[in-house]
């Protein structure tokens, strides 16, 4: 059932339209109605309609401007303009809060339900389109290449998980499986071209290399794609400014392996030379023979084309360069961001799973006992930065008179160490929750204590105090309705309708007067929610006391 709300101050033409069409039998249901934009806005925040059928003039807040709030609260509910006809032009004005239909008015049963109906099968077509698989399988075949890419630049600027990289390389059909892998960097030196140079399909155009840089990447990456496949020895693709070679073989023997790679290479520096008459520098990074390692061959085949200021036009092997230069495993400012974040914002299971990768990649790195203070030194230190950003109180995670480096550095099993780290992460995730829940509290409080406060302002609204509070509105609506059980809108009409039943129980100012010192500016408008409120008007609450 797709809910339905009836806006029109017209309670006759309202009240129609609700009793002359078998709701339930066509797929709606009323969810409300309402005789002013204000009304209809309250019922909106409380029922998140599907369809909204609204007239255009209406006291205290028109149409358009119902239009113009329902489109920033719910994107996607549908609205329906009910106008007469010297309002059509005026209500051409709601094309950019993305009207669905126009119905003039008087409007009849038979040709609002043929409206519903064609609103009705655009929304099922919506949502089957959505859930239809085939759709899914379209859009994911057409994305295919760009998650392809994404997956292998993944792989190489950061630290994956074996298994994973083992099984999306089969999702992406990706085939560089073997005994040992390489990985090796192509920088073209655009500075460094021939000014006779232009490229071969448009140089009848005469323009010239510079202009065309992303053109010549392309070309350079086609020239990788077909010599790597006729030497079946990997995979190539564009990451930053760098076309990326993912070189693998069958057989474990290193020399035979590099002889391979240099063979490969040379005709892939030689065909560029020839085909765009240009240079480039080619960096291969160490060997290695576990595919979770493949983003610290990266980064060692980086260092290896950082040389090629030095040794022009070559090819470049990591271990020619740096031969006394061990490919150290280090804590880095990509691990310590994503255990900072995890720690902050994931969830339990995430902060001890990278925990977990950080000490399994101490023990497979077999580091020195030095290397491996650092490392640890690395991970508490971001722990520590942790509980200095959020103020979090030492004592709350630590024993007393604690001092947390000593009591670690003195452990001897590494296991242990793991352990008490992932027992004081999981302390500080449980005081950061504590800590948001009463922050929301906190921000509840203080807007209520606003309200009680300014409730009088007739510009108070969702907005206004959100901006004092600096959250923003969907959220405030969240934790507001959560802590309170009532809608922002609900809480300041009761506290403004308690206000004024005072008012006219214990002074003689007119209704004009209340209206104003509770916050409307709209003395019929006030007269209204007084009445709906309590079913009898401000004069016959005074009367009656």
């Amino acid at each position: 059932m797709y809910k339905l709300i009836i806006v029109d101050d017209e309670e006759e033409e309202r009240k129609g339209i609700i009793n002359k069409i078998e709701w339930d039998k066509y797929g709606f249901e009323i969810a409300g109605e309402a005789e002013n934009g204000i009304e209809a806005l309250e019922i909106a925040e409380r029922v998140e309609p599907d369809i909204v059928i609204t007239d255009i003039k209406m006291p205290f807040m028109d149409g358009l401007t119902l239009c113009s709030k329902i489109r920033n609260m719910h994107p996607n509910t549908k609205i329906i303009i009910l106008t007469g006809f010297d309002q059509f032009e005026y209500a051409q004005k709601a094309i950019k809060f993305d009207v669905i239909e126009y119905i003039l008015k008087p409007v009849s049963s038979k040709e609002l339900l043929e409206v519903l109906i064609n609103v009705k099968k655009k929304m099922d077509d919506e949502i089957a389109q959505k859930k239809d698989i085939e759709v899914l399988k379209e859009y994911y075949n057409k994305s295919f290449p760009i998650l392809r890419q994404t997956f292998l630049c993944s792989i190489v600027s950061k630290k994956i998980k074996k298994d994973e990289i083992i099984e999306k390389l089969e999702t992406y059909n990706v085939k560089i499986m073997g005994k040992i892998f390489a990985i090796a960097l192509i920088s073209i030196n655009f500075n460094k071209f021939e000014d006779t140079y232009c490229l071969a399909d448009v140089r009848k155009d005469d323009i010239k290399f510079n202009e065309n840089d992303e053109y010549v990447k392309l070309g350079v990456l086609k020239v990788c794609e077909e010599i790597v496949e006729k030497h079946e020895i990997g995979i190539s693709f564009m990451n930053e400014d760098f076309i990326v070679l993912i070189l693998s073989d069958s057989d474990d023997n290193n020399d035979i392996f590099m002889s391979r790679i240099l063979l490969t290479l040379e005709e892939i520096r030689q065909s560029i030379k020839k085909f765009y008459n240009i240079s480039c520098t080619i960096g291969i990074g160490s060997l290695f023979k576990e595919i979770d390692f493949i983003s610290n061959a990266y980064k060692s085949a980086v260092s290896a084309v950082s040389y090629g200021s030095i040794i022009d036009d070559n090819i470049i092997y990591i271990e020619d360069v740096e031969p006394q230069i061990v490919q150290e495993t280090i804590f880095d400012q990509f691990k310590e961001k994503r255990l900072l974040n995890s720690i902050k914002f994931g969830t339990k299971n995430e902060t001890v799973e990278i925990i977990e990768g950080l000490f399994k990649e101490i023990v497979d790195s077999k580091m020195s006992y030095k290397n491996y203070q650092i490392y640890l030194i690395g991970i508490i230190n971001t722990i520590l930065k942790v509980i200095q950003d959020l103020h979090i109180d030492l004592d709350n995670i630590f024993e007393d008179n604690c001092d947390i480096f000593y009591e670690i550095l003195k452990m001897k099993e590494i296991k242990e160490v793991e352990l008490l780290l992932i027992n004081i992460c999981l302390k500080i995730k449980s005081k950061i929750v504590r800590e948001r829940q009463n922050s929301y509290k906190e921000i509840v409080q203080a807007s209520i204590k606003y309200i009680n406060e300014n409730y009088n302002d007739s510009e108070l609204s969702v907005e206004k105090v959100c901006k004092i509070l600096h959250v923003s509105p969907a959220y405030f609506s969240t934790i507001f309705k959560k802590e309170t059980k009532y809608t922002f809108v609900n809480y300041l009409t009761n506290i403004r309708m308690e206000a004024a039943k005072e008012l006219l129980k214990t002074t003689n100012y007119k209704t004009l007067e209340i209206a104003k010192r509770v916050g409307y500016s709209e003395p019929n408008y006030f007269s209204y929610c007084f009445k709906k409120n309590f079913n009898i008007s401000p004069s016959e609450y005074r009367n009656s006391i």
